[in-house]
């Protein structure tokens, strides 16, 4: 049975993808009447697909889009190898928006409101090029960003994109070893660094450790700084001011590249071991992005377009390729929760925000302090709600349909930095059901596996994709033999993709994602997720946070099954706690569900993206040494980890 409908879409035949249905049945001559039937064409016929959305969006390009995927071989597949084309050119045009439209609006807590126009935009764009062209930047040269979510760190990606050289971006909360062992790897020749940030009221400086990342990169050869902390603060010897970085002006031009010329590269968590360096492509990231933005997100010049991210995470990445859908792309920088969990809603109802996007767990944290931001500020602007970064649960579908107008629709979606994508999510013509996301993405041949690779509904299996995607990686950087990118995905499915996450697939097309499967809790052999842990746990009013994760038995006995709990100020965890916390998991999951032992921590590890992260704990629990188990440079809070070390067997 399908789980309760809380939205039904409008179907006026006037959203993004109803209008490309159309032009697909009247110039393809397949019909495609419904969501289902749109998925289901997109992926039997890949390059049908595809070779329809590229000639719909109609790029400016040289060659020919034909032939649209040669080779569909997983890992190698070959996307339009006689297509050129660049992603700043493709933003850039800006469809539907006026030279004095305002497309970039940005907010921080470090400094006044700046927004750009379409023209304003461009023109910075093209100064960021004779930056760059000045220093010596040519294609294939890497360009980073040790910079916060501005408008200087979008101007400096399209500058770079523009020319063909290849960016990179780490938030400045980024740690300067998490920082080195990423950008060693890639040898940028140009560094965009600020000075600091101001975290709510909190100003951060970071000018020891720029000095410290920028001496372990000699490669560089311009250190560019941006004074965003301090307008005053005086430039390192030997860099040049942004300033007079983009003092002079010129032509806006841009390198017309191979399909799958390198764009950026963003990278793994680097949890444990060194992050992977994954290469993502021009073409790739264009075709996909607008694809996510128009059809899945029905987004266009009307709305304006807010995702909470860092330039760490790629939900920035995703964000800034608004402006090539035509929306004007709302950034922000600063710690969403101060000065409480009103200030993002109250900034979104100040500018008007359409589309909100942001992470499960915030809306959660909205839930459990019973913020109504419907009541604190008026969001009648509002008509999507985008939810990420973890799994959200039924009661967190059901607190939005409560507090926000019906009309809004809710998109859960899920993905990862591997495709700078999303592989199941929400369309403006499918349900949302409670507590599950709606839709498998357009192009993305989603399915559900068991251990032995035969697909399975309406059970947790393996999420896999079963054929390529325009922006797959166009590989790992330094991996020339591809082999530390065949054994990230493809060694136990092989030709498939296997992502990392436990997906429940339902028969009627809708999904929910349980968890990392490299976190497997596997009781009596059953497997369990850890999202529907944390739904139920962290909804009880004395619980701030959450983990577990179950230790095998090496004698193939049931192991032991932990549950680690962060306590609300003034909570303790006694006997009576514990006992409840047995009882909401044994009625609202089951007996397999409660834990041998619950024990309280100050907190749980998170990527500085906010991911829950259960393999280091298990690893300390194994007898892993702390400071191998994660790189603590990548977590918001490494020192919860030493907790953990009180619990080993």
């Amino acid at each position: 049975m399908p789980a309760d409908v809380l939205w039904e879409p409008a179907l006026s035949g006037t959203s993004a993808i109803e209008r490309f249905a159309a032009w697909v049945a009247r110039t393809k001559g397949v019909d495609v009447p419904d969501y289902d039937a749109l998925w289901q064409w997109s992926v039997d016929d890949l390059a049908g697909f595809w070779g329809a959305w590229v000639e719909y969006l109609d790029l400016p390009h040289d060659g020919t889009a034909e032939p649209v995927l040669p080779d569909a071989s997983m890992p190698g597949a070959r996307w339009f190898p006689e297509l050129r084309l660049n992603y700043a050119e493709a933003m850039l045009r800006i469809p539907g928006r006026a030279d004095d439209d305002v497309v970039v609006i940005a907010r921080s807590q470090s400094r006044d409101e700046v927004t750009l126009t379409a023209a304003g935009l461009r023109e910075q764009v093209a100064r960021a090029r004779q930056g760059l062209l000045a220093a010596g930047v040519a294609p294939g040269d890497r360009v980073a960003a040790y910079a916060p979510n501005i408008p200087e760190t979008l101007v400096l990606l399209l500058a770079s994109a523009s020319l063909g050289a290849i960016f990179s971006s780490c938030a400045p909360e980024f740690g300067t070893q998490s920082v080195i062992d990423r950008w060693q790897q890639i040898e940028p020749v140009v560094l965009l660094a600020v000075d600091g940030y101001r975290y709510g009221d909190k100003g951060i400086d970071r000018r020891d450790q720029v000095a410290t990342i920028t001496e372990a990169l000699p490669s560089l050869r311009q250190v560019v700084w941006l004074p965003y902390l301090d307008p005053e603060a005086p430039a390192p010897e030997g860099a040049t001011t942004w300033r007079e970085f983009t003092a002079t002006t010129g032509p806006l031009e841009f390198a017309r590249l191979p399909f799958d010329a390198p764009l950026y590269v963003l990278f793994s968590s680097g949890t444990t071991g060194l992050p992977k360096p994954i290469v993502h492509g021009h073409g790739g990231i264009t075709i996909e992005h607008l694809k996510a933005l128009s059809l899945q997100s029905d987004l266009g010049p009307e709305d304006r377009f807010f995702w909470f991210s860092t330039t760490g995470w790629m939900m920035w990445n995703y964000l800034v390729s608004g402006i090539g859908a035509g929306t004007t792309v709302v950034m922000f920088d600063g710690n969403p929760a101060h000065p409480g969990l009103e200030a993002l809603w109250q900034m979104a109802a100040e500018v008007g925000v359409t589309y909100f996007g942001t992470s499960a767990p915030f809306l959660l944290q909205c839930r459990k302090e019973e913020l109504h931001p419907a009541q604190v500020a008026d969001l009648s602007a509002l008509r999507a709600l985008g939810s990420t970064g973890a799994p959200l649960p039924e009661a967190g579908f059901r607190w939005v349909y409560d507090e926000f107008d019906p009309q809004v629709q809710l998109a859960s979606v899920s993905g990862g930095t591997d495709t700078c994508a999303a592989f199941v999510g929400a369309a403006p013509t499918v349900p949302v059901y409670a507590g599950e996301i709606s839709c498998r993405s357009l192009g993305c041949d989603v399915d559900s596996f068991d251990e032995q690779g035969r697909p399975v509904r309406d059970q947790l299996g393996e999420l896999v994709i079963k054929q390529p995607m325009p922006s797959m990686p166009v590989g790992f950087w330094g991996d020339d033999d591809g082999s530390r990118y065949r054994a990230a995905y493809f060694e136990d499915f092989p030709g498939v993709w296997r992502h990392g996450d436990w997906i429940n697939l339902t028969s009627y097309g809708s999904c929910t994602i349980t968890g990392r499967s490299d976190a497997t809790l596997n009781r009596g052999g059953v497997r369990l997720g850890t999202s529907e842990f944390y739904s139920v746990v962290e909804s009880m009013p004395e619980v701030a946070d959450s983990i577990v994760v179950h230790l095998e038995d090496s004698e193939g006995g049931a192991g032991r099954l932990l549950l680690f709990v962060a306590l609300v100020e003034g909570a303790v965890l006694d006997d009576d706690l514990t006992k409840r916390i047995a009882t909401e998991l044994r009625s609202k999951l089951s007996p397999r569900h409660v834990p041998d032992e619950v024990h309280q921590v100050r907190g749980m590890p998170r990527t500085l993206s906010g991911k829950k992260l259960e393999v280091p704990v298990k690893k300390i629990l194994r007898g892993t040494p702390v400071d191998d188990a994660a790189a603590k440079g990548a977590l918001q809070n490494p020192e919860v980890l030493d907790d953990f070390l009180a619990f080993r067997p």
